[in-house]
């Protein structure tokens, strides 16, 4: 996620294929329950949105009454999420959050098909790095499209836009696990029509 320029050249596409927030009410559930856990821990803090695209589910968030910053590498597509939800606040950068003040401390954040665009081998040191920055009681929740093999805990697949990989859910919960973070709740859904693979979210939250 350090460049995307296959993005920004496909942001208005991209924008029409996708106009809301969620393709299945699988995605819609995932995210409402990270939101409700986030209320709840009672943090302050902003919660980042990584690879927010054209910014539909920070908006949600933010109708939610939860301070999201939506977070993507590509230009193009924050131009059309700052131009569509004007009162949220847009951040050029990427997963490794390395931008943000050294002193901003998160309440939670989420990465919806966005870590799939990582080479696996940086993964670690990324899921460290959020840890470093999230406050005790914090929550992430991680969408991607995932593996069934078991013989091979990632592997990539073509994506329309830029390279990809798809995770078993059991590698990336350990994944965030080792960097600090505890699995409180998953979902996996099949493929469908609109969907090639099977897709999870997991929700991991930081131990108080």
């Amino acid at each position: 996620m350090s460049a995307q320029p296959g993005y920004d050249e496909l942001a208005s596409a991209y924008d029409e294929a996708f106009p809301v927030a969620y393709t299945s009410a699988v995605e819609r559930h995932a995210v409402a329950i990270f939101a409700d856990a986030v209320l709840a821990s009672g943090l302050t803090g902003t919660v980042l949105d990584i690879g927010c695209g054209t910014g539909h589910v920070a908006h949600d968030l933010s109708k939610r009454g939860i301070d999201v910053v939506g977070v993507d590498p590509s230009e193009a597509m924050l131009a059309l999420a700052a131009k569509r939800y004007p009162d949220i606040r847009w951040s050029q950068g990427d997963a490794r959050i390395s931008h943000l003040a050294a002193d901003d401390r998160l309440a939670g954040i989420i990465a919806r098909f966005s870590l799939i665009h990582l080479d696996p081998q940086v993964v670690p040191e990324i899921l460290t790095a959020w840890v470093e920055r999230l406050q005790p009681g914090a929550h992430v929740l991680v969408a991607f499209q995932c593996s069934d093999d078991a013989a091979e805990p990632v592997v990539e697949f073509p994506h329309r836009v830029a390279r990809a990989w798809r995770w078993r859910p059991d590698a990336l919960s350990t994944a965030l696990t080792a960097a600090g973070l505890s699995e409180k709740w998953r979902s996996i859904a099949s493929p469908d029509d609109l969907h090639r693979y099977p897709e999870c979210h997991l929700l991991h939250q930081i131990p108080v």
